[in-house]
């Protein structure tokens, strides 16, 4: 994906957006609302990774082709999704607006406060 961002919510924040876009009543009627927490690069990650972990990760930029010959569960999508990504950054970015989510649910969470409540949990071996 190179510097191109990435869109990201928390699971638990997904649902506090839909609540939040409940309690507008009928004025969102029509509308659609992409969320989004955070929309890091991937060496932005790697940095807050790097900082919450205590170990220094580093970004590496594969191909989406590369990554799809992964071959574990999944690794197709997710090379799409890292294709659709890398080009087409402004229909991706501006799909979700990260501002308008945080007006629904004031507790979102950007991806550094993500991880410092669940850098622990991440499996590192």
């Amino acid at each position: 994906m190179g510097d191109k961002k990435l869109s990201g919510v928390a699971s638990e924040d997904i649902g506090k957006c839909a609540y939040g876009i409940f309690k507008k009543g009928t004025e969102l009627v029509g509308q659609t609302i992409g969320v989004a927490g955070d929309e890091p690069t991937c060496t932005e990650m790697a940095a807050s990774l790097s900082k919450a972990l205590g170990e220094e990760v580093r970004y590496n930029a594969v191909s989406p082709d590369v990554y799809r010959g992964f071959g574990f569960p999944g690794a197709d999508e997710m090379g799409n999704m890292f294709q659709f990504y890398a080009d087409c950054e402004d229909v991706c970015v501006s799909t979700r607006n990260v501002q308008r989510c945080r007006e629904l649910n004031p507790e979102l969470q950007d991806f550094d406060t993500w991880l410092a409540a669940n850098a622990s949990g991440l499996p590192l071996d």
